[in-house]
Order: structure tokens, then C-alpha cells, then sequence
């Protein structure tokens, strides 16, 4: 998977996010980020490794993501690995 793919696939998750209020709320709250500057804070990588640890930090939530959006979750996998890089694998 390629660099792009893995911000696309970060992106679809923020996008996903936006259509989910609870989970928006949250991973708002968590980040310490508001929604006037979603669009500004998705031009960063580190911020949108912050998106896909989000959606990998909870399982129901990460096959949700899925099943809406027909993604497999081996490539919400890649996309972590490869925004984060191979010495920060997380706790996954």
C-alpha cells in the first residue's frame, strides 16, 4: 500500500467519523481538535496516524468502519503501518 493510499484510507475514516456524532464527539474530545479545523488538521500526517489509531483502538468500531465503507480491515492494518512506521507498530 502506498504512502497516498494510507492517507486515503485515513481520510475515509475521518469522513466515516463526520456521519458518526457520538464517535465524532469522542475522537474530538480525545484529540483536543474542533470542527472548524477537521479540514486543516487533515493535511498532517501525524494527525491523520491519529485518525487510524482511533478507529484500530476499538474493534467494533474499526468492523463498522468496514462494513459501511466495504474497506478490509487488513488495509485499515496497512494504512496504520504504514503512516506510523515500522518502529511504532501501537498495541495492535
Amino acid at each position: 500500500m502506498r504512502v497516498t493510499s494510507s492517507e486515503e484510507t485515513a481520510i475515509a475514516i475521518l469522513g466515516w467519523l463526520a456521519n458518526e456524532p457520538e464517535l465524532l464527539g469522542r475522537f474530538l474530545a480525545l484529540t483536543g481538535t474542533d470542527p472548524s479545523s477537521l479540514r486543516h488538521a487533515a493535511a498532517d500526517t501525524g494527525f491523520l496516524t491519529g485518525v487510524v489509531d482511533f478507529l484500530m483502538g476499538h474493534e467494533p468500531t474499526l468492523l463498522a468502519f468496514c462494513e459501511t465503507t466495504g474497506t478490509r480491515p487488513e488495509d485499515v492494518v496497512r494504512a496504520h503501518l504504514m503512516l506510523s512506521g515500522p518502529d511504532n507498530p501501537g498495541d495492535f
